[in-house]
């Protein structure tokens, strides 16, 4: 074993030292880790050989972490020491979307100020009354179905929903996807996470010399989603003009505004690209997390019914939560979905490399080497959670005493750390609780296969390959 001495007392391992699966000659690890099946393969070899370990795409190493305390030191490194993977921002900006999710260094910092401040705690608060009427208009989409006696694909349906959300908060424009069967811009955005799963994934950039008819779907996609966002992007300079001296109303005004300021490093390429961003992002992650949030829920009777008890309790005569205040009794909706969250991470794998050369556990890692950090792993750690394979929402209810065993919020991944937390969170736990209490309050939940056919696929992000429920009208 090589070794590289950096102190007198310290003796690290290299790249090079870490164990890795056995692959093929000068093709390494390629065909052993297939995109939609990449975080589960990833989680199979930690358990065999520890972390880090490292696999090989062809020549180039990847290092591989699941400790909770080292992703939680990186996160509050970034941007300064570590980014995201350098792919990740090529890719993005092939697309277009290459905005705050992507966006590294000083590109980074003026989108950062723009999104929080429009994601905010106080903005999702004033939003409440547009959101819960969104909610309503979902509700009478399931009523009908429920009605129609339709089995319905929910993660598809959520996504509708977190569409019209984002968009009207962010953009100050609902696309109205709920009230139509097909156009609707959700269809090209669900094309997007696969892509860039398997393009940040390419061990080179194959759609640069040949197109596969996915990569073709891609591109029609891509060119009606700017489309949309540019004829967003004019009724809103529109508006502006209208009224030049009135605040901007949501974040695209406020990207709008920003960009005409004097010295502003706010561009018209990063206000279209933070929308599509924010419209991927926004339909994606929440609606997954909620999808699998209702799996546990139908899959346990008697959590259901506890879950309906504690909706009907908070909306009392009203089908939706009637107003901010009453959320915080919809606690159990939230820890649901939390739980949800832990055992089925929509965020499995998060990427990143070093600006510069590191230690990081113990490994000297040079500047611009590949990290994967398996998120799972660590909330799946005794040591961080008591009971840790067990679905137990009450677990995120209430202060735990430590005489009840491990809880480590710093364990828990799901929305990152440091710096480049998730700025949607907010919105997230408001989405949660609407949604699971207004599902509850009206219907009875069941699903249409048994629970050991919904599968885990990487599309960027974790999500199931399916999930089917009836919805059956409470009295």
């Amino acid at each position: 074993m090589s070794e590289l001495r950096l102190g007198a007392n310290e003796i690290l391992r290299t790249v090079a030292d870490l164990p890795c699966p056995q692959g093929l000659p000068f093709l390494g690890n390629l065909f052993q880790m297939p995109p939609a099946k990449l975080h589960l393969v990833l989680e199979q070899w930690a358990k065999r050989f520890g972390s880090p370990f490292r696999v090989q795409l062809g020549t180039i190493p990847v290092t591989v972490w699941t400790q909770a305390e080292l992703f939680q030191t990186v996160m509050r490194e970034r941007p300064h020491l570590y980014r995201r993977f350098a792919p990740i921002e090529s890719v993005m900006a092939e697309l277009g979307g290459n905005g705050l999710f992507a966006a590294e260094g000083l590109a980074w910092e003026p989108q950062r100020r723009l999104v929080m401040r429009a994601l905010s705690f106080s903005n999702v608060k004033a939003f409440y009354p547009t959101l819960a009427a969104i909610t309503g208009r979902f509700l009478a989409r399931l009523q009908e179905a429920a009605r129609e006696h339709r089995t319905l694909e929910m993660t598809e349906e959520l996504k509708r929903y977190t569409v019209d959300v984002t968009s009207t908060l962010a953009f100050g424009e609902d696309p109205h996807t709920l009230e139509h069967e097909r156009g609707v811009i959700q269809e090209q955005l669900g094309l997007i996470p696969p892509a860039l799963m398997r393009r940040v994934t390419a061990p080179f950039p194959y759609w640069h010399y040949v197109t596969l008819p996915q990569d073709r779907r891609l591109a029609q996609a891509m060119t009606e989603v700017h489309s949309y966002i540019q004829k967003m992007i004019e009724r809103a300079r529109e508006r502006i003009s209208q009224s030049p001296d009135a605040p901007p109303h949501n974040l695209l005004e406020a990207m709008l505004a920003a960009r005409n300021e004097p010295d502003s490093m706010v561009t018209d390429e990063q206000i279209s690209a933070n929308v599509l961003t924010l419209l991927v992002a926004g339909e994606d992650t929440t609606a997954n997390a909620i999808a699998w949030g209702l799996m546990y829920v139908a899959m346990d009777s008697h959590l259901q019914n506890r879950v309906f008890e504690q909706s009907r309790v908070a909306l009392g005569d009203s089908r939706v939560c009637p107003d901010y205040d009453a959320l915080k009794h919809l606690d159990l909706c939230e820890a649901v979905c939390s739980e949800a969250l832990r055992l089925r991470p929509v965020a499995a794998i998060q990427t990143f490399e070093p600006l510069t050369d590191v230690c990081l556990g113990g490994v000297a890692i040079p500047a611009g080497t590949r990290m994967l950090f398996l998120t799972r792993p660590g909330m799946l750690d005794p040591r961080n959670f008591v009971r840790p394979e067990t679905f137990d929402p009450d677990r995120w209810r209430h202060p735990r005493d430590p005489s009840e065993g491990a809880h480590d919020q710093k364990a828990y991944l799901t929305f990152g750390a440091g710096p480049r937390v998730c700025p949607g969170r907010y919105l997230a736990a408001v989405e949660m609780r609407l949604v699971i209490s207004m599902l509850m309050r009206s219907f009875k939940i069941e699903l249409t296969i048994d629970p050991s056919e919904i599968e885990e696929v990487s599309a960027f992000t974790m999500v199931p390959n399916q999930m089917p429920i009836r919805l059956t009208p409470r009295a």
